[in-house]
């Protein structure tokens, strides 16, 4: 396949993709029970609407249109970037999201960050110490990090940090002291998937033969690994960081919940407490659509992260 074949293969996967998502974002909201129209004027009024009322506002939210048509007139309005407004505060609901995704990208870059710094040094002391009682135990975290939920790990670190040992503040976003937390509590779990799959990696480097001339030279275990295998390991490091920083952004709604910080996944959990249907499908196509391109850079990034990986390039035979 030529470069410029598989170059549109990713993008229009990228785009059946997104267009998959819209769709099942946007089915979702209408599948839910309850009548938008009625919960509308019932929030505004907090009396009970009258029939006339409910039919002229369902005629202007375009409720009373087949369901294909509604789609169609809903994914058109947010190419352009418009997810219609929101039912609980009344504001355009693409608004909503710009105002708050800065704070929930810092939560997420500095969690990312967090947790490369966590596991490489701990991936890398497990590779060089193979099957002691440091690597069982590095992999036993890793295991854990992994297991344990996200809320747990945050509520925990507050009752240690915040509340025993009153270090760091237990919520808001007035600092850099109140990102410790969240960003220890989100980063965790990607110290642990890191951790796995980076010692894997490391351990599949220390069959080559340039650690084994290394080794030869009479350079230590642990040299060779920081030296020469850790550069090549690193390499399927960038698509799990990728893919990781992708899911952080979903994950921060539990998380910005626990401690109050105030991005777009506290605000989504308040959009679901008031079944706000426009909030709740263009948080989920945002988020999704920052997935896809953060995906699709990845895949376009390999070539030039690792030379041997090029568009169209037979496979070597076996």
């Amino acid at each position: 396949m030529t470069g410029s074949g598989w170059l549109a293969r990713r993008l229009v996967g990228a785009v059946v993709v997104w267009v998959l998502i819209s769709f099942l974002s946007f089915s979702l909201g209408s599948l839910a029970p309850g009548d938008p129209a009625y919960m509308i004027l019932l929030r505004r009024t907090g009396d009970p609407p009258a029939e006339s009322e409910v039919q002229q506002l369902r005629r202007e939210l375009l409720l009373d249109r087949p369901f294909m048509l509604r789609y169609g007139h809903w994914v058109s309005a947010a190419v352009r970037g418009d997810f219609a407004n929101s039912y609980r505060t009344g504001q355009p609901v693409f608004r909503e999201l710009r105002a708050r995704f800065p704070a929930t990208l810092v939560l997420a870059v500095t969690a990312l960050l967090m947790g490369l710094i966590i596991a490489i040094p701990l991936a890398v002391s497990a590779a060089a110490a193979r099957d002691t009682p440091y690597d069982h135990g590095a992999r036993l975290l890793a295991i854990a990090g992994v297991s344990v939920p996200g809320y747990l790990i945050g509520y925990l670190l507050i009752l240690l940090f915040a509340v025993t040992f009153r270090v760091v503040p237990t919520s808001g976003a007035d600092g850099w002291r109140h990102l410790i937390l969240p960003a220890i509590t989100l980063g965790l779990g990607g110290a642990a998937s890191v951790t796995r799959v980076l010692r894997a990696n490391l351990l599949d480097e220390m069959g080559a033969g340039y650690v084994r001339s290394g080794r030869a030279k009479g350079l230590s275990k642990l040299a060779v690994i920081t030296r020469h295998a850790l550069r090549n390991a690193l390499n399927p490091l960038v698509t799990l960081s990728a893919m990781r920083f992708g899911r952080l952004l979903g994950e921060t709604v539990i998380v910005e919940t626990v401690f109050g910080w105030p991005g777009v996944g506290q605000w989504m959990v308040l959009s679901i407490y008031d079944r706000d249907y426009p909030a709740i499908q263009g948080f989920v196509l945002y988020i999704a659509t920052v997935f896809v391109i953060i995906s699709l850079a990845v895949d376009l990034s390999y070539p030039l992260l690792d030379p041997r990986v090029r568009p169209g390039a037979p496979m070597a035979s076996t």
